[in-house]
């Protein structure tokens, strides 16, 4: 296929368009660089079926040269930083670059692909999470720009398949971790690996109960290819239903890296109000149809992730 993959220089698209690659696709990334990083797919710049578009999706899009077959949507902000500091740039992603994509699909007669986020369920009263829930989301809390964000561009997503009747896919992914996160997005797992490298206290929040769902990048790809590729329109959540608290989490990372640490709590900030309590994927759906379900520990995984941010982020 030819691929246009936006978002293509972020954590999850860098590694999405690595596997498109091995596998034959050729890749047009477009990204502004709000938070993808050069360094994510400097590794692909010889590479003749990869083109990169420096571009912001929210303006009107470049001519391309040739049609596409399938239109990627990955570009979002995506961590708590973000929503503090770039709230009105999710907003405009999430609804006028997600429906500048779509159009492209439209006038390609492309498939779309819309990466959307367990964050549509806010702060779940149904655990797991299933596709049918319809959620528990603040409209105004901190969180809501990027929650509200990717609501509508799945609500957008919908109204184009059933008005224009292009072909869509709508993936729910569930606390994505490991190499080429940036280390101080705010994200949980990048930055209790971080404190434990540096030999910092690592920072709970309230009591450090509350849980998540982490799924290694390199499992997330697998799963996003499946549906990409499936007949499912969607949603489909794809995740790791493994579940820990924050204080499994910081405990595990002080192991795996060896670190002096010692584990502290702190008060929940401002900003981070309204964060769930749980998270964990339903995976029954992508399981039963596309026999994916995710096989790296978190433990593997946490060592995958260190091991980069020791080499390439160069943490002291």
């Amino acid at each position: 296929m030819r691929v246009l993959l936006a978002g293509g220089a972020g954590f999850v698209g860098s590694h999405l368009a690595d596997s498109l690659l091995a596998r034959g696709d050729s890749v047009v990334a477009i990204d502004n660089f709000s938070t993808g990083r050069r360094a994510n797919i400097a590794h692909l710049a010889d590479i003749a079926t990869f083109t990169l578009v420096e571009h912001d999706v929210t303006q009107p899009l470049p001519s391309f040269d040739g049609r596409f077959d399938a239109v990627l949507d990955l570009a979002s902000p995506a961590s708590p930083n973000d929503f503090a500091t770039m709230p009105l740039e999710i907003l405009a992603v999430g609804s006028t670059g997600t429906r500048n994509l779509l159009d492209l699909a439209v006038a390609d007669g492309a498939r779309f692909f819309l990466a959307s986020t367990s964050e549509v369920y806010g702060d779940p009263l149904v655990h797991p999470q299933p596709e049918s829930y319809l959620g528990n989301v603040s409209c105004i809390g901190p969180r809501s720009c990027y929650d509200e964000a990717k609501r509508f561009s799945e609500a957008l997503t919908m109204a184009y398949h059933r008005w224009h009747g292009i072909d869509v896919r709508i993936v729910r992914i569930f606390n994505t971790y490991g190499e080429r996160m940036r280390p101080a997005d705010g994200r949980v797992v990048n930055t209790f690996v971080v404190q434990a490298l540096r030999n910092e206290p690592i920072t709970l929040h309230g009591d450090g109960e509350q849980t998540r769902s982490f799924c290694h990048v390199a499992d997330e790809v697998v799963g996003l290819l499946a549906v990409l590729d499936g007949h499912l329109t969607g949603p489909v959540n794809v995740g790791n239903p493994g579940e820990f608290s924050m204080r499994q989490l910081a405990e595990l990372v002080v192991e795996v890296t060896g670190s002096s640490s010692e584990i502290i709590t702190v008060a929940l900030p401002p900003e981070r109000d309204g964060d769930p309590l749980q998270r964990k994927p339903d995976i029954t759906l992508v399981n039963s149809t596309y026999g994916w379900a995710p096989s790296i520990e978190l433990r593997e995984g946490l060592v995958r992730m260190t091991d980069y941010f020791r080499t390439a982020e160069q943490i002291h």
